[in-house]
């Protein structure tokens, strides 16, 4: 079996991710159980990072502009 299109329709019926419900996105992992988005599961605080909004701080001043 290749890596390519074939091969990813086997794949059907593995579930790794679903909706987290603390945030909502598809980043809770069921056998980790952890979000990877905002980390319910591991800690009792939101798991977020300065370089992740770094992007949406310059998007903002160029509107402003």
């Amino acid at each position: 079996m290749g890596k390519g299109t074939p091969s990813m329709g086997k794949r059907m019926g593995r579930v790794v991710h679903i909706k987290c419900r603390r945030c909502g996105r598809r980043a809770y992992h069921v056998r980790n159980k952890r979000c990877s988005a905002c980390g319910y599961g591991a800690q009792a605080t939101l798991r977020r990072y300065n370089w992740r909004t770094k992007t949406l701080q310059r998007a903002r001043v160029a509107t402003i502009r």
